[in-house]
């Protein structure tokens, strides 16, 4: 895949903006304290759908609303986030939409990907087995397949890049996490477009380690996926344009735990009064982790999502001991 150029990224972020303002980012001083060094937080968490997905959904269906033959309708797997996505723009452009969910998927996601219009269908023990199912179900209905990874995606999900790199000058290191793989790829086409030399470090979690392993092999490598808390991570098939971007244009990949995980989530609600889901405190995470390395550096941790639903936010905060039967 070619990777999407400036132009290619400031066009989409107006198209981007119709919709959404820019989001912010914000270097909170009490989480500065705790990662010992000068932190920036990307606040994905701040759009109408609480992720950074939605950019790449309204810059997609901007350009399919203008095929000659406009699609009867759309369908697309996920575990949340880009389901909202989907069924924002969707609506936007009066295109009937159809998510397909894992079962087990995120009630509270569901139930905002419900009230955006869109079927919901649960169907797959996992993200793979879903868009296996939507890609059937798109055929047979003769729907309109919305991918997870597209280049029009890239372009609109890299605004948010563009925003963070232009607003924050000479970033060291920038940590993001990685799910099937637009956030991270749209990373390493904006700091390339801008012609910079920050380093750009993926995050999986060790109970999803498919990239992580694909990053070390050099090669597509599947891996079981048993994670609950870090759901938008949840990824047993990486995706081949991907990875090929994330092997030329990542620096390293760092695995977080659920425990770790956890405690990124209560240290950004404490130190930003933010909610985090799992896969949005990730980078927090890895950035703790890798602390030592950080002395005297300037980073930049994205917070890619806020969804996370209220009882297993509850369960984070208390620390009950029964949360380790999620995982």
């Amino acid at each position: 895949m070619i990777l999407p150029t400036l132009k290619d990224i400031e066009s989409a972020a107006k198209i981007v903006y119709e919709t959404m303002p820019a989001t912010p980012q914000y270097s909170w001083p009490l989480l500065n304290t705790l990662m010992g060094c000068e932190t920036w937080v990307k606040h994905e968490n701040h759009t109408p759908v609480g992720a950074f997905k939605l950019r790449g959904g309204l810059v997609y269906f901007s350009h399919l609303s203008q095929l000659p033959n406009k699609p009867l309708g759309v369908v697309s797997a996920t575990r949340g986030n880009h389901g909202q996505s989907v069924g924002l723009a969707a609506a936007k452009y009066q295109i009937p939409a159809t998510i397909v969910v894992p079962k087990g998927n995120s009630v509270e996601k569901n139930s905002a990907m419900k009230a955006l219009g869109v079927e919901l269908i649960e169907m797959g023990e996992d993200f793979q087995e879903s868009l296996e199912y939507a890609q059937q179900l798109a055929e047979q209905r003769d729907w309109h397949l919305v991918p997870s990874f597209d280049r029009q995606l890239l372009s609109g999900v890299s605004s948010y890049c563009l925003e963070l790199l232009n607003a924050v000058e000479a970033l060291d290191k920038v940590y993001v996490p990685i799910g099937l793989g637009s956030g991270i790829c749209s990373m390493i086409a904006t700091r390339n477009a801008l012609n910079l030399k920050t380093q750009i470090i993926g995050v999986v979690s060790t109970k999803a380690r498919a990239y992580a392993e694909s990053f070390l092999q050099g090669h597509k490598v599947e891996s079981p996926v048993s994670t609950k808390i870090a759901d938008g991570m949840a990824c047993r098939t990486p995706n081949q344009e991907a990875l090929e971007i994330i092997l030329q244009g990542v620096d390293h990949v760092v695995e977080v735990s659920d425990e770790e995980v956890c405690a990124a989530i209560e240290a950004i609600y404490q130190c930003t009064h933010n909610l985090s889901e799992g896969a949005g405190a990730a980078a927090t995470a890895a950035a703790l982790q890798e602390k030592a390395l950080n002395k005297n550096k300037k980073i930049a941790v994205v917070l890619t999502g806020g969804n996370i639903d209220q009882s297993l936010f509850q369960q984070v905060l208390s620390h009950d001991p029964q949360f380790n039967e999620l995982n």
